[in-house]
């Protein structure tokens, strides 16, 4: 390999898809395994001491962690909705940076590793699930080309 084939960004090399299938399948496992799994088996005794952030109150916000961490970490390993899946989680990521760890990147807490999933999250909204994924096969099942091919 050249190097010009390695710095190359070229979005349809196997090699790329790969490494999406490894950031979505790596962080979304680490998200669902740290912090959406206990939000399954414990809400109820998460509910009562969770902070409420925006002031929705503390079973909505609880819920709607539990929809990010819990339901659309899930999803985005899977690559299935990965696109609203991920935002879905940047969004809560984004209120937990800000209003739960005030934006402290340099503390002590775990400000850092929000911010990384943040970033991970985020980029994922924009570059989409890869071809290794579900919603790809989905697409390329109802593509106009598989349907004539079918025919």
């Amino acid at each position: 390999m050249s190097i010009k084939d390695a710095l190359a960004a070229e979005t349809g090399r196997v090699s790329t898809n790969i490494g999406v299938l490894i950031l979505r399948t790596c962080v979304g496992l680490s998200l669902f395994l740290k912090h959406g799994l206990e939000k399954l088996t414990g809400y109820s005794v998460m509910v009562q001491h969770f902070p409420d952030p925006i002031h929705i109150g503390a079973h909505a916000s609880l819920a709607f962690a539990l929809l990010s961490d819990g339901i659309c970490s899930v999803l985005v390993v899977l690559g299935l909705a990965t696109r609203p899946a991920a935002a879905i989680i940047t969004i809560n990521l984004l209120t937990a940076f800000f209003f739960v760890h005030h934006a402290a990147l340099f503390s002590n807490g775990h400000a850092e590793l929000v911010w990384v999933y943040i970033a991970v999250f985020a980029a994922l909204v924009l570059i989409g699930p890869g071809r290794l994924s579900i919603d790809a096969n989905l697409r390329r099942r109802d593509s106009p080309e598989v349907k004539r091919s079918a025919r």
